[in-house]
């Protein structure tokens, strides 16, 4: 297994499929894995809000046997403070383990880079890994014969996860986005390459309802992330046609699955209707978060000494 997680891209098809395997096991045996990680700690930077991911790597670790320390903003401060190198140093002679929750993705890249210890993304700008297996994991569970996934909203990056989770699944791939807000091209590029050898295919279009035709699930996020607030207002009118609400829902296939990542602005880029009908997984998901960054803790941190 690779030392850190930093994108789903830096997994192996065959290191994909293990941690799937390894996921499905951890959530039906619990007590199997309860003391993997005894004695061991994590280290958990925060420079961004979180409930999903920081309750669930915390509650992992204790279910490990571990113990997790919470870093929030102010307490290291990366490139202020202090240099991601000096953090990066101090924290391997202590702990055994680093997630790290980001604006910046050169800032996991550089941790990652300094320590001997694994360094695990728990969300930058640019991907957000552990979200895009737990939504594959998900989708796993709940349909086998998964033949085509619908992004709509903004090629953010959640859709930049999903499409590296995409790549390695080899299941089609549509996303709907307004011009302009378009997925990375290198990020484009590079999850091709994964699927190549998958049966992957990959939609780019700025038409939802052609984006969303014939999909086995349809996954939107919100359309302004962290950090995006002061563009709030201009992006709500861009994004008014990119809304998923009933009508296309409809053009999804029968019973088609709703995604989203969680916090979900109700009333804009979802409506209530959608939320919360039967289609709608995003607890399930949420709920997969627990178990996916625990099989990913124990994958990259069992074997450390």
């Amino acid at each position: 297994m690779i030392k850190d997680l930093l994108s789903i891209h830096d997994l192996s098809a065959y290191e994909y499929s293990k941690l799937m395997d390894l996921t499905q096991d951890v959530k039906k045996n619990p007590r199997k894995y309860r003391t993997k990680l005894q004695d061991k700690i994590l280290a958990m930077i925060f420079e961004k809000p979180s409930l999903r991911t920081r309750v669930t790597f915390e509650a992992g670790m204790i279910q490990l046997g571990g113990e997790a320390i919470y870093l929030g903003p102010t307490d290291i401060q990366i490139g202020k403070r202090e240099s991601t190198h000096d953090i990066g140093k101090n924290l391997e002679r202590w702990v055994d383990g680093i997630i790290i929750r980001t604006f910046a993705h050169r800032n996991v890249i550089d941790l990652a880079a300094v320590t001997r210890i694994p360094v695990i993304n728990a969300l930058t700008d640019l991907s957000h890994p552990c979200q895009g297996m737990a939504d594959f994991f998900t989708l796993r569970e709940k349909k086998r014969d998964l033949e085509k996934l619908a992004y709509v909203g903004d090629g953010n990056n959640v859709c930049h996860s999903l499409m590296f989770a995409a790549a390695r699944a080899g299941i089609t791939m549509a996303v709907a986005v307004p011009k302009g807000y378009e997925p990375s091209p290198e990020i484009i590029r590079l999850a091709q390459e994964d699927g190549r050898e998958t049966g992957y295919s990959f939609e780019l279009t700025h038409d939802p309802y052609a984006a969303v035709r014939g999909a086995d699930a349809v996954y939107t996020d919100v359309w302004a992330s962290m950090g995006q607030e002061s563009e709030k207002d201009k992006r709500a009118k861009i994004f008014a046609p990119f809304q998923v609400n009933k009508a296309l829902m409809a053009e999804a296939k029968p019973g088609a699955f709703f995604m989203h990542c969680l916090p979900a602005h109700r009333g804009d880029e979802v409506t209530d209707e959608v939320m919360d009908s039967p289609q709608s997984i995003v607890f399930d998901q949420a709920e997969n978060r627990l178990h996916i960054q625990k099989a990913i803790m124990l994958s990259l941190m069992a074997q450390q000494k």
